[in-house]
């Protein structure tokens, strides 16, 4: 390395470009030297090439307008087909066969899943690397960044110990239009950037090409006590400044000046400006700005420009102690990691000073076994927005909701100060999974939490990971010393602790409290879940414990109560409580325990559900598909019913149950409904916690649809929120004309309740008896035509009755 860095030192690099071509006539080892660096090839190509027909693809299809590019395309070899005995075969000189690195193995084993047939081979083109010739730093760097990537690929022993880390592609993604006289716009691909060039900006016949790029860590100098950038670094180039007309940039922001007074006179929205890259940066007078978007006007043209859009305070006055308090800025983050889960990875939570978040970012800083790892290119997993009204330190939490997989003790919980947020830069916290035992691989879901430190204020939202990575079996002519290995196949039944199901009883339900009517009462307009009596009934009470919801008009207290084979709601007031032993007459009042379940499990009915999450809730919670396939009227289901797929692992024979009474509910949708006959099996098997979680789950998810954007009332209701904190929660779901579509006004009212109801645990009746409250006292309460959520007020309630009287406690079987 010494001997490199002193050759490097040496070199005049503008000479060796220019005299490329006399080189290779008197040196003997240039063949060698330009086989092996495929940068010097190109450039060596390009000198030879009297007439340069070596340019971009623009230049070479002129009528092609609009083209994103990415770094990885110039390093595809030519002709790729999906054989893969032509992908190791050494193709082009530009790379060969070894150095493949994983991803397009497993690239090519998902285009063969999917796509058997052979494409026909599509011709590359090269890269234009006429911009490296005066720039010695950049061929430098270009020149470590493909030998980093070719000791990173394929390595067959590396892999067996850690696949993930072999997956390494170039990531930079911009975008090049060729524009004629007639104008256009560009976009940055997945952003809200966009270059607008008007009519008549080159003369007729000539052309302009248009590239953008975003630079995720914006300039230093930008961010300071009085200036905060809310935009990555944005670089624009033309190739053509015979031009008449001024161009448009236009860029969404991730800020927005507060509406008091001193916010407005103290602070403005700014573009600052330069040639270069570094700076110095100049502020721009010709912006205009409409709530988060910027426009500005280019008038002093170059090859290269770079822009930053910025929040600039003119001074901070107390109470303000910083830029960041003079506007509401929202921070955008995301999760990283591998395109493949492997038995121990690492995901990084990033967070971007601006609402720019790419699909794809190279990490630098991994570390295994102590050791640094070479780059990596990691993908989005997912992303979320939320509102940060001050300048704060966080706490980052990640929690596997998979009980197959844990995140390293050390990892749980990370801080990112506050004085990292400042600088406008990137901020990665890495957190290490790891799979326990020797279950089988699988996709899984975890939850992101973020606490505002010093404050209660969370925000949280759940990813889900990739697939495991496709056996390369059959790909990949391993070595003998893998090839002898003994596969063991995983056994993770034994891993599971044995649950035996209790056999469900179907007998009359035992009662200790009863109450005694002490007024009729009849409703001409009947409404579900409320019971109705005459003086001197005798209603059972299913426990003591009070539910309050909305009657006709108002909210009351009510018992749960059984009255002539009907539960429902009786009003408090209206009834004297007394016992077991003072109560005369118990017929009417007499009820089963399949009634009971049947009934309870009523508002299934109407229930909003998401089938996939269903599923997946219930193959994790279930543990012997047996019972399960018995109270579904299954029995006569055995192993042989299963292909090869459902066998291996108990949670797949429970999915596979599953998944076929929900078939058969499709069959016959007018007589059955898969949700409501799913909870009654579960309920019969006294899986309460898993109907618990079900029930709390469907209602949040069908308060959400119902409300609509009456969430915004609830909002302000339940957690006191303001008019800008509602805003960020919208943010993320917002259209092009920058508002939420009304049809889409279900996914920020689902986003609240979920953090909301995450704030109380394992506390399910809490949650449900919290918003069925909340929900009464609105204006115009969806609660008095939609009664489902004081049906599962109901099933709550009734679940130790349920338990008690339907379960044996002695029972040995």
């Amino acid at each position: 390395d010494t001997n490199e860095s002193k050759l490097d030192l040496d070199i005049d690099w503008p000479g060796v470009f220019k005299h490329a071509q006399a080189v290779s006539k008197t040196n003997p080892f240039w063949n060698e030297l330009s086989g092996s660096n495929p940068f010097v090839h190109d450039i060596a190509a390009s000198n030879r090439n009297e007439n340069n027909k070596r340019l971009s693809v623009l230049k070479e299809k002129p009528y092609l307008f609009s083209k994103i590019s990415s770094n990885r395309d110039s390093l595809d070899s030519s002709g790729d087909e999906l054989n893969i005995d032509c992908l190791l075969r050494k193709t082009s000189v530009r790379r060969s066969g070894r150095s493949k690195s994983v991803s397009d193995f497993l690239d090519i084993v998902d285009n063969q899943r999917f796509n058997p047939h052979k494409t026909a081979p599509q011709k590359t083109i090269a890269s234009d690397m006429t911009w490296l010739q005066n720039d010695r730093e950049a061929y430098r760097m270009a020149w470590l960044s493909h030998r980093q990537l070719t000791r990173s690929c394929l390595d067959l022993e590396a892999m067996s110990h850690s696949p993930g880390w072999a997956q390494t592609q170039a990531t930079d993604i911009h975008v090049v239009c060729k524009l004629n006289h007639e104008g256009g716009s560009v976009q940055l691909p997945d952003s809200d950037i966009n270059i607008h060039v008007p009519v008549g900006h080159v003369s007729p016949g000539e052309f302009q090409e248009v590239g953008l790029k975003a630079i995720l860590n914006p300039p230093l100098s930008c961010n300071n006590e009085l200036s905060s950038t809310v935009s990555p670094l944005i670089e624009l180039t033309l190739s053509n400044l015979n031009t008449s007309e001024a161009i448009f940039l236009e860029v969404k922001v991730a800020a927005k000046v507060k509406s008091d007074p001193l916010s407005q006179v103290m602070s403005d929205i700014v573009c600052f400006f330069s040639l270069n890259k570094e700076g110095p940066f100049k502020k721009l007078e010709n912006c205009y700005i409409y709530q988060d978007t910027i426009q500005v006007k280019l008038t002093d043209l170059s090859h290269v420009m770079y822009a930053v859009i910025a929040v600039q305070a003119s001074k901070i006055q107390p109470p303000a102690t910083n830029v960041w308090d003079y506007v509401h800025r929202t921070v955008s983050v995301g999760i990283y990691g591998p395109k493949y889960i492997h038995p121990s990875f690492t995901a990084v939570f990033t967070v971007f000073g601006h609402n720019y978040i790419p699909g794809k970012l190279t990490i630098c800083d991994i570390k295994k076994g102590g050791k640094s790892m070479p780059p990596v290119v990691f993908q989005l997993w997912g992303k979320h927005t939320f509102l940060l009204e001050k300048l704060q330190d966080l706490n980052i939490s990640l929690i596997s909701c998979d009980p197959d997989f844990q995140v390293k003790m050390e990892d749980q919980s990370k801080n990112i100060k506050k004085e990292e947020l400042k600088t406008g830069e990137m901020v990665r916290q890495q957190f290490l999974f790891s799979m326990l035992g020797c279950r089988e691989m699988h996709f899984f879901v975890f939850l992101v939490q973020i606490k505002i430190l010093k404050s209660s204020q969370v925000t949280q939202f759940h990813v889900t990971t990739p697939d495991p990575a496709p056996k390369l079996s059959g790909i990949i002519n391993r070595p003998k010393r893998l090839q002898n290995r003994k596969e063991i196949k995983s056994a993770p039944w034994l891993l599971i602790p044995t649950i035996k199901y209790p056999k469900f009883q179907d007998k009359t339900l035992s009662v200790n409290t009863y109450g005694v009517a002490l007024k009729t009462v009849l409703r001409q307009n009947k409404i579900d879940y409320l019971l109705e009596y005459f003086k001197g009934d005798t209603i059972a009470l299913l426990g003591e414990d009070k539910v309050k919801a909305i009657g006709q008009t108002k909210m009351k207290e009510w018992y749960v109560g059984v009255l002539r084979k009907k539960i429902g709601l009786v009003h408090c007031k209206n009834v004297k409580v007394i016992s077991k032993e003072q109560a005369m007459d118990t017929a009417d009042s007499e009820l089963t325990t399949r009634n009971l379940v049947e009934q309870i499990a009523l508002p299934f009915k109407k229930l909003t559900y998401i089938y996939s999450v269903v599923l997946s809730t219930v193959s994790e919670s279930v543990y012997d598909w047996r019972a399960l396939a018995e109270v579904l009227g299954y029995s006569h289901m055995s192993l042989d019913d299963f292909n090869e797929a459902h066998i291996d692992k108990e949670s797949e024979r429970v999915a596979h149950v599953v998944k076929k009474m929900k078939q058969d509910c499709h069959a016959n949708k007018k007589k059955r409904l898969f949700l409501y006959e799913l909870i009654v099996a579960l309920l019969k098997i006294d899986c309460q916690g898993l109907v618990a979680r079900l029930t709390q789950d469907t209602i949040i998810l069908t308060s959400a649809v119902k409300l609509g954007k009456g969430w915004r009332e609830l909002a302000e209701k339940l957690a006191r929120l303001t008019k800008q904190q509602i805003e960020a929660y919208e943010v993320p779901h917002q259209g092009k004309n920058g508002a939420v579509a009304l049809e889409m006004m279900w996914k920020p009212a689902y986003d609240f309740l979920y953090t909301w109801a995450a704030h109380y645990g394992d506390g399910y009746r809490d949650v449900l008896q919290d918003l069925q409250s909340a929900l009464d006292k609105m204006k115009n309460p969806v609660t008095k035509q939609w009664r489902e959520l004081t049906g599962a007020l109901i099933l709550v309630n009734c679940m130790e009755v349920l338990r008690a009287s339907a379960f044996s406690k002695m029972e040995e079987e």
